[in-house]
């Protein structure tokens, strides 16, 4: 089965929503829902260390495989505070063909 990568994401977002009440101790997701928003933002900030380890000192390989583990974790802070992949598509979207310059300056301080 072939998968449009740009859906991948969103699949994998549909599966975690689908996780949330299951059983901790048959579920990782659910085990990370049950352990709340402190313990979910701990793994994103872990993996993305991760990624850049991996990314300083080893190979394209483990890059690839660090950037997923963060995705994913990623994907469950967004389910847990309401954050909806459309939701960073549409913000990107508004980004794009802009600066990365200007963009910054256009955030609200």
């Amino acid at each position: 089965m072939s998968l449009d990568n740009g859906k991948i994401l969103d699949l994998l977002y549909q599966t975690i929503v689908g996780r949330k009440g299951a059983d901790p101790d048959k579920s990782y997701t659910a085990k990370l829902f049950t352990r709340g928003l402190p313990k979910i933002s701990q793994k994103v900030g872990e993996e993305a260390v991760e990624t850049v380890i991996a990314a300083l000192a080893q190979s394209p390989a483990e890059v690839a495989s660090e950037s997923a583990d963060l995705f994913y974790h990623l994907l469950v802070l967004w389910a847990e505070v309401g954050v909806t992949p459309a939701q960073v598509w549409a913000e990107l979207a508004k980004r794009q063909g802009m600066s990365g310059i200007d963009e910054k300056k256009s955030r609200k301080k």
